[in-house]
């Protein structure tokens, strides 16, 4: 289900009919059977408060040993199907809970699976984390509210209401008096309580951004000197936290000054009524110690469903930034309906193509150009020229505004990205590892992959010899993003990661930028294992490294300036020969400007 207005729109009321539509509904026979325990113990309280009465009555008045021993007994029952009834009721709904959170962290995933780059573009990371975290959990929570005020607080309530006024329907009146100031201060709070939640909430998030941020970029952190910095912008972030989390405390608590000053004056005033009928018109004590139990049991439970709504809105601000990410449309939505794409050959066609990441800024310019099948095509010239988008245009991870885009004469917009980008390898300059061992991502290649698979396609990376060296190979961990190798290691563990996908296409986004002479000879030639007889893309900065290449296109503004191949293209003498001569030219003389990327 999806709303028609944003979550950050809908009412309080509009939510907790969804949460109850969409999750309570789906586990109405657990929170029935929680209902029931709840109903129970709700009870099994207002009995108590009634035999309170009985007891003194029977051992004051009626002075019978053998009633108070009955009642005793009835009472040892009392207590032990409360504290069974307690028990099941607590177990089934943290089950129900603990099934809500995970769905709801599925749901929050699976919608993420679901956009594109420029999705995450637009976000901070620690953003989602944050939002799965706190928004799945306030789902749960604000449902266990409901459910509680209801089974439990309400219940009671009623159950200790009745005993009060079978005992003296005039004195109940005088709890009565609680209700209507209550509610109207509980009301003048909610609203700054919703604020005060957003602002919380909103404070979270860019702690966990600091944090992030300072664990990813540690080496930059340490290089530059900036624990200082960032220390500060941590201790920022964390007093506004703090400060936001007392404002809350602050503001939720504020009803209960008053809410004991007018339990005080009704208690009071049931007390000196009973306390006259006692005395003066004769009534039994029983019925008067009766009602102040009831009384004084039935306080808690009205101050929390007088609380609630406090309680529920704030936890609606998790609910509502959780539903915000479930309910984003889709910016990659599912395609597995359309045919997959059949690569024979492995030709890429643009044809007039043009994108933008944001409006009125071309990155392409109505780009054309083809990639033979079998054949090395390097992509050259300035960074920001388009040479990535065309790889990302590809891989279908953005969408061009008009054009098409070809592979082997097949409109790629016209097939399921999945059996795309399946025939599709991929090795970047900047190389992602996944949290695991060298062995899990070398698999993450190819599913099923095989032990002689993972080894054979190491092997052809140049990769098996530097495992093997390590005390526990294949299964040493790679750390966070694959710090615990060099660059050189992380990018042979990458490319045998490709070379596992044998796949007809390769696309290579400046794969030996970043390397050292040594490292990138190891990386060039586990390249020409992956690359040989394929179809290949490459984007070079050192344009060495492309010389061999079957046609190499110059992009500058989105177009193809001049193509050719490495020998023709230096004849010429256009924009190919100025960036190799600057190069040359940094190369012999390193304090010289360098080609542009």
């Amino acid at each position: 289900m999806v709303p028609s207005a944003p979550a950050d729109k809908e009412s309080s009321y509009q939510l907790i009919r969804r949460l109850v539509t969409e999750y309570g509904a789906k586990h109405w026979k657990s929170y029935a059977t929680a209902f029931f325990f709840m109903a129970i113990s709700a009870g099994g309280t207002a009995a108590i408060a009634y035999l309170m009465g009985t007891i003194v009555n029977k051992a004051y008045v009626d002075r019978s040993f053998h009633a108070i021993v009955v009642i005793g007994l009835f009472t040892i029952v009392i207590f032990c199907a409360r504290g069974a009834a307690t028990y099941f009721q607590a177990v089934i709904l943290s089950r129900v809970g603990n099934a809500i959170i995970a769905e709801n962290q599925r749901k929050l995933f699976d919608r993420l699976m679901n956009q594109n780059l420029a999705f995450f573009a637009e976000r901070h990371s620690s953003e989602f984390l944050h939002r799965l975290s706190t928004g799945a959990v306030s789902a749960m929570q604000v449902l266990n509210l409901l459910i509680t005020a209801v089974g439990r607080d309400f219940l009671s309530l009623v159950g200790l209401a009745t005993v009060m006024v079978i005992q003296d329907p005039v004195m109940s009146i005088s709890a009565a008096i609680i209700a209507p100031p209550a509610l109207w201060m509980i009301r003048k709070l909610v609203r700054r309580v919703k604020l005060v939640a957003k602002a919380q909430f909103t404070g979270g998030t860019r702690l966990f951004e600091t944090m992030h941020e300072t664990v990813q970029g540690i080496r930059i952190v340490k290089a530059f000197t900036l624990e200082d910095r960032l220390r500060k912008r941590y201790y920022d972030n964390v007093a506004t936290v703090e400060n936001e989390a007392n404002k809350m405390a602050r503001v939720s608590n504020r009803s209960s000054p008053m809410m004991e000053a007018l339990a005080g004056v009704a208690i009071a005033m049931g007390v000196i009524y009973g306390g006259y009928r006692t005395i003066e018109m004769n009534a039994t004590p029983g019925e008067f110690f009766s009602f102040i139990t009831a009384f004084l049991l039935a306080y808690e439970p009205a101050k929390r469903l007088a609380r609630l709504n406090i309680e529920l809105n704030a936890g609606l601000i998790g609910v509502r930034q959780l539903f915000d990410i479930i309910d984003a449309p889709s910016t990659e939505p599912a395609d597995s309906d359309k045919p997959k794409l059949v690569m024979a050959r492995g030709q890429v066609e643009f044809r007039d193509v043009w994108f933008s990441y944001r409006e009125k800024e071309p990155v392409l310019r109505g780009l054309s150009l083809t990639a033979e099948a079998g054949q090395m095509t390097a992509l050259v010239g300035p960074s920001g020229g388009g040479k990535s988008t065309i790889l990302n245009s590809i891989l279908r991870l953005y969408e061009p505004q008009s054009g098409t885009i070809t592979i082997d004469g097949e409109n790629i917009a016209d097939v399921s990205r999945h059996s795309l980008r399946q025939q599709i390898a991929y090795v970047g300059q900047d190389v992602f590892l996944f949290h695991g061992t060298i062995r899990d991502n070398i698999a993450f290649g190819k599913d099923a992959a095989t032990e002689d698979e993972i080894i054979a396609a190491a092997k052809a990376a140049n990769a098996h010899d530097f495992i093997v060296s390590f005390p526990n190979g294949y299964d040493t961990h790679t750390g966070e993003q694959g710090l615990q190798l060099s660059g050189g290691q992380r990018q042979r563990i990458a490319v045998a990661r490709a070379l596992i996908r044998d796949a007809r296409l390769i696309l290579l986004d400046e794969a030996t930028a970043a390397l050292d002479s040594e490292s990138e000879r190891l990386v060039q030639d586990a390249i020409t294992h992956l690359t040989q007889g394929r179809t290949t893309i490459v984007i070079a900065h050192r344009l060495h490294t492309v010389a061999h290449a079957d046609r190499i296109f110059v992009i500058e503004d989105g177009v193809v300036a001049e193509s050719g191949r490495h020998d023709e293209l230096l004849r010429n003498r256009g924009r190919y020969a100025s960036f190799y001569r600057l190069q040359l030219q940094a190369q012999e003389f390193p304090g010289a400007p360098a080609a542009a990327e």
